[in-house]
């Protein structure tokens, strides 16, 4: 090479040989550009480090946990413990921590209690959420509906307030439907159900016509009640007859007698 051509070139930088056309960079070039990266993060890493143990920043993080006024931990230590321990401690700790060989000590195994029937996975078909499950509408929409289970309490619940051997009056009766079936329809007002709802509906109303006939008891009274709520005389007559028998009587004919409009002057909510 002639030694003008030499003079003009450029220096290479050091540690690196100069690329030709279409040439790769040198390993040496490769190894010690990672060498220099390296030594850029580990001196990242120990003044982040030593910025979280500074006094100040502990200082801090220490009146937090104070005013915390947190329980004592699987140790057993409280608050006050761990001061009085990291007086005599902390350097021993905080120079281990700088020079990575502190190991805390490991932490107590804790078993937790885990309830299947609500943690399982599957189909969200036939599973309930807070009360609700889901139902396929005859189009293949999805709807929400009152979950069997929360639908069996609804109907135990309304057998105890509804007993015929309470002794109570329809008043009474009504009164205790007025304090506990709103409540029920407020928290499952997003059933999308309305012909189940009014199906429940129609079976109250049937427990509260066999109430009814039981609080009238002789059937001289139930004739005398029947007559004077509209009741043909034939009609009237057919029930006082077998006033034994509440539950097959509140069906039929008493339903024009002892009818939707009758309760609701008494103040009995609907369902639907």
């Amino acid at each position: 090479m002639p030694l003008g051509t030499a003079l003009h070139q450029k220096p290479g930088q050091p540690g690196r040989a100069v690329a030709g056309h279409g040439e790769a960079v040198s390993e040496t070039a490769s190894d010690e550009a990672g060498l220099a990266r390296r030594a850029q993060t580990d001196c990242g890493a120990g003044e982040l480090l030593g910025q979280a143990l500074a006094r100040e920043n502990l200082a801090r993080a220490w009146k937090r946990v104070k005013a915390n006024k947190g329980s004592a931990g699987v140790d057993g230590c409280t608050v006050q413990d761990t001061a009085e321990y990291l007086k005599v401690a902390w350097p021993d700790i905080r120079q281990r921590l700088l020079d990575g060989t502190y190991k805390p000590e490991p932490v107590r195994r804790v078993a937790l209690k885990v309830n299947e029937s609500k943690t399982a996975v599957g189909l969200a078909w036939g599973r309930k959420f807070l009360g609700y499950c889901q139902w396929s509408a005859p189009r293949g929409e999805v709807k929400r509906a009152v979950a069997d289970q929360a639908m069996h309490k609804l109907r135990d619940r309304l057998r105890q307030l509804t007993r015929r051997v309470r002794g109570r009056s329809m008043e009474q009766a009504a009164q205790d439907l007025q304090r506990y079936v709103p409540g029920w329809k407020a928290y499952f007002h997003l059933a999308q159900t309305p012909r189940i709802m009014r199906e429940l509906d129609e079976w109250l109303r049937h427990r509260l016509r066999a109430l009814q006939l039981k609080q009238w008891k002789r059937g001289t009274t139930m004739y005398r009640e029947l007559r004077r709520l509209g009741a043909s005389d034939a009609v009237a007559r057919r029930i006082a007859a077998s006033s034994r028998r509440w539950w097959r009587n509140s069906r039929m004919a008493l339903n024009g007698v002892v009818s939707i409009r009758y309760f609701d002057e008494l103040g009995i909510p609907r369902f639907s």
